[in-house]
């Protein structure tokens, strides 16, 4: 019965929008660059003062990435070939800027100031060399930056809890933002998602800037953007396409900032589907996800044979967690081998497949 109502969920998914004759597969992995949870230090300590974080499987695994969990990635990567000779690329969503915690606690918490990944990365042991590595698998063609927000927490928000509330006080002092719904039920907008504000030009300010600091990270211009928990208001759009993006990655739905009625409208959206700017959807239709959801690779194989069934390209969602071993190396190893075990079991289904980044299903 799950399986029947999987490929009616797929179903639904893939039948609208543009076709594609190829076989193609997509891998987009959100959060890079953003702190999340610091280290297991402070996830106990934050545990110990009555704040469930155990709650969160993103406060549980996901922090920083290191070089180590980078380069184990990449190794991966290089190791699968289609029949044609070329590599997986994932495309690995960025963030580019975390909190500056010492400039807003001495505002009062009355401003926002913030650093770059490069000086995030600059001043943590075994991350110095981060981007030396990612440029390196840029340059094999191996893994492709893109744009996922300036940082990932919505500052209004955050600055608005940090005058009042005690538990993200005491989170803050140990360097941590993102207690969500999981955490705390009581949440209603996220504190991770930066774009869930009806605060239109706070919202463009944001794109604008953070659009400069990833090219001067990256030295390119990102084609390609995904929100921040898939919710961001149609009016940046026209900012996004003036800074240089064309494609915006997703998930099936839209999800607009929640009202002042405390209410979240939504918009349905397809493959290749345009916007007044000409820019194009895509729609994630598979996934990997095992320390969220529990994925294991043959359900992603389930949804990529729908996908292709559709002749709409696999977009396979896994996110940044699955690969950082900052806080559990066990589970990231885990996750490594079953990722590999899925890229070979694609090429051996599909010997014909096509591997892009986001930017180059546009």
């Amino acid at each position: 019965m799950s399986s029947f109502r999987s490929f009616i969920s797929n179903f639904h998914t893939n039948l609208s929008g543009k076709n594609v004759s190829k076989k193609i597969v997509v891998i987009e992995s959100d959060d890079w660059g953003s702190i999340r949870m610091p280290n297991k230090n402070v996830f106990n300590e934050l545990l110990k003062a009555g704040i469930p974080v155990d709650k969160s499987a993103y406060c549980k695994f996901d922090t920083l990435e290191n070089e180590e969990d980078v380069t184990l990635l990449l190794e991966v990567l290089s190791s699968v070939k289609n029949r044609e000779g070329e590599n997986p690329i994932l495309t690995a969503n960025f963030v580019v800027a975390n909190p500056d915690f010492q400039k807003i606690k001495a505002s009062k918490f009355e401003y926002y100031y913030k650093e770059s990944i490069y000086q995030t990365y600059k001043r943590l042991s075994g991350h110095e060399k981060v981007l030396d590595i990612i440029h390196q698998g840029l340059n094999e063609g191996l893994i492709k930056p893109q744009f996922h927000g300036r940082e990932h927490v919505n500052i209004p928000l955050w600055l608005e809890l940090l005058q009042n509330n005690q538990d993200f006080k005491l989170a803050f002092d140990h360097g941590v933002w993102g207690l969500s719904k999981d955490v705390f039920p009581y949440m209603q907008k996220s504190i991770q998602a930066t774009y869930d504000s009806e605060d239109f030009e706070y919202c463009k300010n944001s794109i604008k800037e953070g659009l400069i600091l990833f090219k001067d990270i990256f030295g390119f211009l990102s084609k390609s953007f995904i929100a921040n928990n898939y919710i961001w208001p149609s009016e940046i759009e026209q900012t996004l396409f003036e800074g240089g993006v064309k494609h915006l990655q997703g998930m099936k739905y839209q999800l607009f900032p929640m009202n002042i009625d405390g209410k979240r409208d939504k918009r349905r959206t397809y493959f290749g589907q345009q916007n007044k700017s000409g820019m194009t959807y895509g729609v994630r239709n598979c996934s990997f996800e095992p320390i969220e959801l529990g994925d294991d690779f043959s359900k992603t194989l389930f949804q990529i044979s729908n996908a292709f069934l559709f002749k709409k390209p696999a977009i396979i969602s896994t996110h940044r967690v699955n690969f950082s071993g900052g806080l559990c190396k066990n589970a990231r190893d885990k996750n490594l081998k079953e990722f590999k075990n899925l890229l070979d079991e694609i090429i051996k289904r599909w010997p014909d497949v096509i591997f892009k980044s986001s930017d180059q299903i546009l």
